[in-house]
């Protein structure tokens, strides 16, 4: 379909290694790295493995593309909580491979923002990343996605949207309070240590 600028087609993602390649790229910048670090210097083949399977969180199944004149230009990636009760870490850990132990390591290294992380209420539409070709950030595109996510949020019967980004990331969460969303919380949540995250949510 078209939505908003006729000039950007929003598409579910297809179960292709190509494209999980495109993928990874992206949900690493969301993350801000965080993929890179986690899985070494083979994390976006590892991903892009992962990706063409079903049923976890870093599948095509959760995957929307933006199209600009026939090129990918952005990607968003969401599910319910519900859905995220279901998933498996199978396809991943499978991928990963050797890299499954850094993985592991890194996992339990960092434990307590990983269990935060992965806490998504039932009644939730969690985006899991957001991103956009650099270049053409601050045309629209990252509105339009956000704005199709929200769709997708309602029609799934999901009560509220929530997201986590960089305590750091300024510019996603103006972005973000623009949309409607306000921070629910920090972490950590203590007045010694800066907060690393912040949740935001819009009640639906």
């Amino acid at each position: 379909m078209k939505t908003g600028n006729q000039k950007t087609l929003l598409r579910p993602a297809k179960p292709e290694y190509d494209e999980g390649l495109l993928f990874a790229r992206y949900i690493d910048e969301a993350a801000e790295g965080f993929f890179g670090f986690m899985l070494g210097r083979n994390s976006k083949s590892i991903i892009a493995k992962a990706y063409i399977e079903t049923k976890h969180t870093l599948s095509y199944e959760n995957v929307i593309f933006a199209e600009k004149d026939g090129k990918v230009v952005g990607m968003s990636s969401s599910f319910s909580g519900v859905q995220h009760r279901e998933f498996s870490e199978e396809p991943l850990k499978k991928a990963a491979s050797r890299s499954a132990v850094r993985m592991k390591i890194v996992r339990t290294i960092f434990s307590p923002l990983w269990r935060i992380l992965e806490s998504i209420p039932n009644d939730d539409f969690y985006i899991q990343g957001i991103a956009v070709e650099p270049k053409l950030r601050g045309e629209g595109i990252g509105s339009i996605l956000m704005n199709d996510l929200e769709s997708r949020a309602r029609s799934n019967g999901s009560m509220r949207l929530s997201l986590d980004v960089s305590a750091k990331n300024k510019g996603a969460q103006k972005l973000y309070e623009k949309l409607g969303m306000a921070v629910l919380s920090k972490w950590p949540s203590t007045k010694i240590l800066p907060p690393v995250f912040v949740r935001m949510s819009k009640d639906l």
